[in-house]
């Protein structure tokens, strides 16, 4: 289904606001920035995810995440893999009530619902969302194993309860909280005891400087394509775990592995770099010529209100995320899958 912008003006104003937040007061102090993209994490979340979404679907997959590939692996393999390799930590089973956090369209969801048999509800703060992951999934047959919540995952507690579920995780989605001390504390609370919390974090690593400029620009880079309020070091998801009273029983960054295949390869738009035929498509999408096709066609469909106003900026943004994110990947300097296997302490 394709949102119409003549009938869902809140969508399009949403999408609007988003790319109006990043232009506006250009000279302003960069503390002053901070602070209030951060005051408005959701308006910026919502904005950025009601113009990319859609994007997202046809230039990815439903499963809105990065992973690492083995040489010959299919792209859509590697992304199952990804998510299979982090309910194998956590130790997910049959019967275990399950929460996904920031949970997008669903994909991780029922991939994990289905390899681990547990019973898993998303929760998510974009409505247009979780309609399409509720639509996928009855596709499948899971809505008996797996549903989504529209919520705040800041506000967990308020929603679900505390000691409510026997695990939480959350794949790339808690890097748009305004602090990850504030997301984590929500997760803890709503956590039995004994409880495992899994995450993958988008994060600066250790080797970027916050007072190189070089550094800092590229974290606004990434920032203002990928609609996250403000990017923090990898110690930083370390000290708030800790924190928040959960105990580390494993911890990775999983992009700093040799892998002879570079997480970020679909993002270079290098179709030599295809693992599979089937990827050439993935792959040309980011290509220069694939950018080109693309972008005029988005600009054609909102003109003529097939998308709402504002996604033909959403797409650019999402330009300079994908070359910030290959540059940061070479660098060293960030990485998409920094995993954490985190337990709440049984007393």
């Amino acid at each position: 289904m394709v949102v119409n912008a003549r009938t869902d003006g809140r969508v399009e104003g949403r999408i609007e606001n988003y790319t109006k937040f990043w232009k506006e007061n250009p000279n302003s102090e960069e503390n002053e920035d901070n602070e209030r993209r951060l005051n408005s994490y959701t308006d910026v979340v919502n904005g950025y995810y009601d113009g990319a979404t859609q994007l997202y679907e046809f230039g990815w997959s439903r499963s809105f995440h990065f992973s690492r590939f083995y040489k010959g692996e299919a792209f859509d393999a590697s992304l199952v893999r990804h998510e299979h390799y982090l309910s194998a930590y956590m130790q997910l089973r049959p019967g275990m009530r399950v929460l996904d956090v920031g949970c997008g369209v669903g994909g991780p969801a029922r991939q994990i619902a289905t390899f681990t048999g547990s019973d898993i509800v998303g929760v998510n703060n974009n409505a247009f969302q979780v309609g399409r992951a509720r639509k996928y999934t009855q596709k499948m047959g899971l809505q008996d194993q797996v549903q989504f919540v529209k919520g705040d995952f800041m506000k967990l507690v308020e929603q679900f309860g505390e000691n409510s579920f026997d695990a939480v995780y959350a794949i790339e989605a808690t890097c748009h909280a305004p602090t990850w001390e504030g997301v984590y504390g929500e997760i803890f609370k709503v956590l039995k005891p004994g409880g495992v919390f899994g995450v993958y974090e988008w994060c600066m690593t250790d080797e970027w400087d916050a007072s190189n400029p070089e550094h800092k620009a590229l974290a606004h880079q990434i920032e203002l394509g990928n609609g996250i309020p403000e990017m923090r070091p990898l110690r930083q998801a370390r000290e708030a775990l800790k924190n928040v009273g959960f105990e580390i029983e494993h911890e990775e960054d999983l992009a700093d592995r040799p892998d002879e295949v570079p997480w970020y390869y679909p993002l270079e738009g290098d179709i030599s770099k295809a693992q599979t035929l089937w990827d050439y498509l993935t792959v040309w999408r980011m290509s220069w010529s694939g950018k080109l096709v693309s972008h005029n066609a988005i600009r054609v469909m909102e003109w003529f209100g097939v998308l709402p106003k504002g996604t033909y900026d959403v797409s650019e943004s999402l330009k300079v995320a994908a070359d910030a994110l290959v540059k940061g990947g070479q660098a060293k300097l960030f990485t998409p899958m920094y995993l954490v296997v985190s337990r709440k302490p049984r007393n």
